[in-house]
């Protein structure tokens, strides 16, 4: 009987300030789409690291005027060094074809090169990336080397790039999070004010403070379910644009977000949302039925 009066008591709760409970929802929606969107940037941005600095090479370009034996005599020694994985010589033909397989969607700029422009390189792949400077040293007194290039500096500059977007969008979450605890607050406040006599009667009958919060909590708790599940709605519609097959906005810049990452948000979310909305309710709550 009393579980039938807590859940029919959420239901009159949520329809007698519909706009409130709206808005609640919207804000809610809100800040835990930005919240969602920010934790799988930040999972997506580690995966991308794992990806890319295994596929890392290192390029060592050589001199226009290289000659046979010094071609031969670095290539030796690459093939001796134990930090090198594995190694590919590219020769100019061969580096102007990627060139222009690289650069197709760019016709001017393939036609501004000419073949044997490009300069002749070893690419090489460490066993350890991290170990570049130590291959570096070890090159800097050969003959024959232009000059060396480390992709994982220009990762780097892209993961930074994408670390600020991180913790843009954790700021934005932060902020709207603020912004919808003071409306669920708010709203509560208000509900409780509607239904004043009947608290007060409630408490002088002797009903404990568990059961006349309930109500309110719940409320807000479901406010809080509803807002994840059209989050994480919008999140799923969000992946499917930007990374839908090769038209994708995103799948030339970030990797495929892992369908286990993309469900593991939804309890996520629903826990987050329930969680904050519940405990803010109990606190405006606990300071506002006085009887």
């Amino acid at each position: 009987m009393r579980l039938k009066y807590v859940l029919n008591e959420v239901l009159v709760g949520l329809w007698r300030n519909v706009t409130m409970t709206i808005a609640m929802i919207i804000t809610l929606t809100v800040s835990l789409t930005m919240l969602g969107a920010s934790v799988l940037l930040y999972l997506q941005v580690d995966e991308m690291k794992d990806v890319h600095y295994g596929r890392i090479e290192v390029s060592v370009f050589l001199r226009d005027d290289v000659t046979d034996a010094q071609r031969t005599s670095l290539q030796a020694a690459l093939q001796r060094n134990p930090l090198v994985k594995s190694l590919t010589y590219e020769n100019r033909e061969q580096a102007y074809a990627r060139f222009q397989r690289i650069w197709s969607d760019s016709p001017v700029l393939v036609t501004a090169v000419r073949p044997g422009a490009l300069p002749e390189s070893f690419r090489v792949k460490l066993k350890d990336p991290e170990t570049y400077d130590k291959l570096a040293a070890q090159l800097k007194d050969q003959s024959g080397i232009g000059t060396i290039v480390d992709q994982r500096e220009l990762l780097s500059k892209v993961f930074a790039i994408f670390g600020s977007v991180q913790k843009l969008a954790l700021v934005i979450a932060v902020t709207m999070a603020v912004a919808a605890l003071l409306l669920v607050a708010n709203t509560i406040q208000v509900a409780a004010y509607s239904k004043r006599r009947e608290v007060a009667v409630m408490k002088l009958v002797g009903a404990s403070n568990w059961f006349v919060q309930a109500p309110f909590v719940l409320e807000a708790m479901a406010a809080g379910v509803i807002g994840s599940i059209v989050a994480f709605a919008a999140l799923y519609a969000g992946r499917s644009v930007l990374f839908g097959g090769p038209s994708g906005a995103l799948t030339t810049v970030l990797t495929p977000i892992p369908e286990g990452n993309m469900w593991l948000m939804l309890p996520l979310l629903a826990a987050v949302g329930a969680g904050v909305s519940g405990i803010t309710a109990w606190f405006t709550l606990r300071f506002y039925l006085r009887v």
